[in-house]
């Protein structure tokens, strides 16, 4: 560790650089901040970069245009994957070269292969641990992301299932015959390419997400998914279970047996694919957060900790009330909230934000889809 009398002391460490970190990273230059520091363990994006070679953002991406209607899929004003891609639903790894392209247009002063182990409140400040040093901050923006942390609870046996997030490419699976567990925008994503290539798919869910009529995908499914269930080959190839929620997961000789709460069993030779979510890196500080009743950190109006002042939540974890902010296009309605807080934290004037105003980014009413979210 760095001597004491030798910390870096910065107004804000921003802790990852995805597209939650970036995003907000940039709100923040907008606001005249310039001594801060963006750490990520691993590289610009890399939660993007480690999707599945074949899936593909649900929000479509269409370029920025002269009336302020920014592409779903944008983190900051005058950008677009759309544009810069020339792709309406990019994969992973396609977004990742986008982020690492705004971060360096924006000169963001990224540190990567950074691990941030642990966040102290100490007086007025944070002390933040990485594995090779230490820095003081008189703000943290915790914006570290979901996708590398795959929920391994919920029923016995979960631990035998391989999490869809762990799957490089669905192409190169071997096996003919798949069980998938959870029918939200992952486990129909998998059942689509696995079916294309002709593969045996028993889909699970607790719920019936694809006849739920709510237009927000973040309680339904989107579009996106719903037009490619329509292709022949996964009518063919997939046999949907409705309202059947897991009870547990065994291995039985060469097979594993997924057994439901009705005590229905059924044999796969594969291991079942479990698509059932993240719980979230917001869980690696929890200390720093008062919970809500539904494990989520209770933030003040400005997306800041209601128990550690100068602790900041951004990205899909954001919950206030009903409102969920799980996809881009909610989350970065939050940059500005709390680039201004912390602004104004640091009496400064932070007049550049009001262009997230008049481009609709700026959300002081939290009005989001107001409803519970079924995906994250």
């Amino acid at each position: 560790m760095t001597n004491a009398t030798n910390t870096r002391t910065y107004d804000v460490v921003v802790v990852g650089a995805g597209a939650a970190g970036v995003g907000v990273s940039i709100a923040l230059r907008h606001a005249g901040i310039e001594n801060f520091v963006v750490l990520d363990r691993q590289t610009v994006g890399a939660s993007f970069a480690s999707w599945p070679a074949e899936t593909r953002f649900i929000t479509p991406s269409f370029p920025t245009n002269s009336i302020g209607m920014l592409d779903l899929n944008s983190i900051a004003i005058g950008v677009s994957p759309a544009f810069s891609l020339e792709v309406e639903h990019p994969t992973g790894p396609e977004y990742a070269a986008h982020l690492r392209g705004v971060a360096k247009f924006f000169e963001l002063p990224v540190q990567e292969n950074t691990d941030v182990l642990r966040i102290t409140k100490v007086d007025e400040s944070f002390r933040v641990d990485t594995a090779e040093d230490t820095l003081r901050a008189r703000h943290v923006i915790w914006a570290a992301g979901e996708f590398q942390y795959p929920r391994t609870h919920g029923f016995t046996g979960i631990e035998l299932c391989r999490h869809t997030a762990t799957i490089p490419s669905y192409e190169k699976l071997e096996g003919d015959d798949f069980i998938i567990i959870g029918g939200y925008e992952s486990g129909i994503d998998a059942a689509y390419h696995l079916s294309y290539r002709d593969k045996r798919v028993r889909l699970f869910d607790k719920g019936c997400p694809w006849t739920d009529e709510s237009s927000d995908p973040s309680v339904a499914l989107s579009t996106y998914s719903l037009e490619r269930m329509r292709e022949e080959w996964f009518g063919e190839h997939v046999e949907l279970y409705p309202e059947t929620p897991i009870r547990s997961v065994t291995r039985v000789g060469d097979r594993y047996e997924v057994t439901t709460q009705a005590g229905q069993s059924f044999q796969s030779p594969e291991p079942p694919l479990m698509a059932g979510g993240f719980d979230g890196s917001h869980k690696l500080v929890s200390d720093l957060f008062e919970k809500r009743d539904d494990g989520f950190p209770l933030l003040n109006e400005h997306d800041e900790s209601t128990v550690a002042p100068g602790m900041f939540l951004c990205g899909a974890a954001v919950r206030h009330g009903n409102h969920v902010f799980c996809f881009i296009y909610k989350y970065r309605q939050r940059f500005a909230v709390v680039a201004k807080a912390i602004a104004t934290s640091l009496e400064m004037p932070a007049e550049e934000l009001e262009k997230y105003r008049q481009w609709g980014m700026y959300l002081d009413d939290l009005s989001c889809c107001g409803e519970e979210c079924a995906t994250c």
